[in-house]
């Protein structure tokens, strides 16, 4: 029984004014809120339960019908601290668990490959992010992050700032899996991790999932790299929306992930 854990607590701040009234995952994109996107495609595969972590406006997710857990610390923690929000929904699972973050969309493939991924802890990457992230950034090296890889295509580092292009063989996409057979385990280490430290210059609260991820890498997991090339989108700003709807009206969004397949 794969669960599925969607993380949608935050305020969406970059999506101002659209978020004003609505939470990030529900913003109408291409004619729907985000987040459907994001469950027409796992209704789709062989998923048997969806779950959302809410914070910002919470009400509006919950009308969804999907059982919630809610991060009442949304407005000052980050995604870490969500996804253990549910640590009730995934420390029992019989299945392997899926994590996604709610501001982010993608195909039907690129899905599957994850869940066919053997390995104890997977993570999707993008080896093509060079093609989306040149047309979200003047410079793409600005926002994105290294990501280098082994032999094995296991994950030795993620989520610094990378001096040039040779540090990045992909970029992590906020699609994660988790086997069933790691998941106490990966809550006890969550568990074990020093509350008093810095990481990455954050407090324990807003610790990125990047960041959580090389703690688990540096400790000895090994995390596996699903590789793909295109077929998702991150939506975090409203200059995002405004790109990927031109794109669409020229019939150019499909050279980077369809909408309608």
């Amino acid at each position: 029984m794969t669960l599925c854990l969607i993380l949608a607590a935050g305020t969406g701040s970059r999506l101002k004014p659209l978020t004003d009234n609505t939470p990030k995952c529900l913003v109408e994109f291409l004619g729907k809120p985000i987040l459907q996107y994001q469950l027409d495609v796992i209704e789709a595969v062989d998923i048997d339960s969806v779950a959302i972590v809410t914070g910002y406006r919470s009400s509006q997710i919950q009308m969804l019908g999907y059982k919630t857990f809610h991060n009442n610390l949304f407005d000052r923690t980050n995604m870490v601290e969500s996804l253990f929000t549910a640590r009730d929904y995934i420390k029992d699972s019989i299945g392997d668990v899926v994590i996604s973050y709610g501001d982010i969309v993608y195909e039907k493939e690129n899905l599957n490959a994850v869940l066919s991924c053997d390995a104890d802890i997977c993570v999707m990457v993008d080896c093509g992010w060079y093609d989306l992230w040149s047309i979200r950034n003047e410079n793409p090296l600005d926002d994105a992050e290294t990501l280098k890889l082994d032999h094995d295509g296991n994950i030795l580092e993620l989520g610094k700032k990378p001096k040039d292009l040779s540090e990045i063989e992909g970029q992590y996409t906020g699609l994660i899996k988790l086997s069933k057979n790691k998941v106490k385990e990966f809550i006890s280490f969550y568990d074990s991790i020093n509350r008093d430290q810095k990481y990455d210059q954050c407090s324990f609260n807003n610790m990125y999932m990047t960041t959580f991820l090389q703690l688990l890498i540096d400790s000895g997991w090994l995390v596996k790299a699903v590789k793909v090339k295109n077929g998702w989108l991150e939506i975090d700003t409203v200059n995002d929306l405004k790109l990927y709807e031109a794109m669409d009206e020229k019939g150019v969004l499909n050279n980077l992930w369809c909408p309608y397949g």
